[in-house]
């Protein structure tokens, strides 16, 4: 019996020695190890790697992507709106020594945290309106709130990847009457619109009245001009065969008058012998 226990309790010593020794760092991890509480060395890579037993302690600390999501907040605008602001951020452990020293745990990170991003929410979007807030710019804005963050959050060793919003709500008691405030806004800009739309088409359609006007104007002056030259020309044309051929020319322009005032069906009661008729028959009976 004594043969198997004695070896069974050296085995066990040896387990404690060895656990007590050597410590594994995975690759998810950074460690930090401590000898009577002064850091003495950060590991970063994974491995086997030892430490005086009893005397050094060996902190870990998680060395992945993290996220923290904050309690809903109520933050006032510049137009004195109050919203009810849910953001969120990504971050890391930078510096494990630097963090070690200040916050410790994850736990203590994450409520100094919300403390930073809050206040920087804050004062970022206490300097715009909701208007803006809600229909601008929104990602300049949230560069600016994770700018401001990760500079603070340096000193607990910790880099701020990304802080975003996930809701930016108005109180219950406040939505209908903002809600009705920016309505009327809109009624009031759409008024606006539309009377400075009525006047540029106002405006159009006397521009285009008096530029038909004047284009009318111009067409009956060219066509009243044209028809005068015509008329110049004809007059001109009728003297030449007029002294060319008097006779001819009387005979010529009898017809014409014979055209424009004798239809098809005029009847006309007056004796042939007058000048008038002279060209249609000999004024005698038969």
């Amino acid at each position: 019996m004594r043969t198997v226990v004695i070896p069974l309790v050296i085995l066990i010593l040896l387990g404690i020695a060895v656990d007590a020794v050597f410590f594994i760092v995975d690759e998810r991890e950074q460690v930090v190890v401590t000898r009577l509480g002064e850091p003495k060395r950060i590991i970063l890579n994974p491995g086997i790697r030892w430490k005086v037993p009893f005397i050094e302690q060996v902190h870990i600390f998680d060395d992945r992507l993290l996220f923290s999501d904050a309690d809903p907040a109520p933050i006032y605008t510049m137009d004195k709106k109050n919203l009810i602001v849910d953001n969120f951020a990504r971050w890391r452990i930078a510096d494990p020594l630097k963090f070690l020293r200040s916050v410790q745990t994850i736990r203590g990170a994450q409520s100094r945290l919300d403390d930073i991003i809050y206040a920087a929410v804050r004062e970022e979007l206490g300097r715009r309106t909701l208007e803006e807030i809600v229909s601008g710019n929104r990602r300049e804005i949230m560069q600016r709130v994770t700018n401001r963050s990760r500079q603070d959050a340096e000193e607990l060793g910790v880099e701020i990847i990304d802080v975003r919003i996930k809701r930016a709500d108005l109180p219950e008691e406040n939505k209908k009457n903002v809600f009705d405030r920016m309505r009327a806004e809109r009624s009031r800009q759409a008024k606006e619109y539309r009377a400075e739309g009525e006047e540029m088409a106002l405006k159009i359609r006397a521009e285009t009245d008096l530029e038909v006007t004047r284009l009318k104007s111009e067409a009956f002056q060219k066509s009243q001009l044209i028809r005068g030259e015509g008329d110049a020309e004809a007059l001109r044309i009728y003297a030449d065969a007029f002294q060319r051929d008097p006779r001819f020319y009387e005979f010529q322009r009898t017809l014409e008058t014979y055209e424009k005032t004798l239809g098809e069906s005029t009847v006309v009661v007056l004796p042939l012998s007058i000048e008038f008729f002279k060209y249609l028959g000999t004024g005698k009976k038969r």
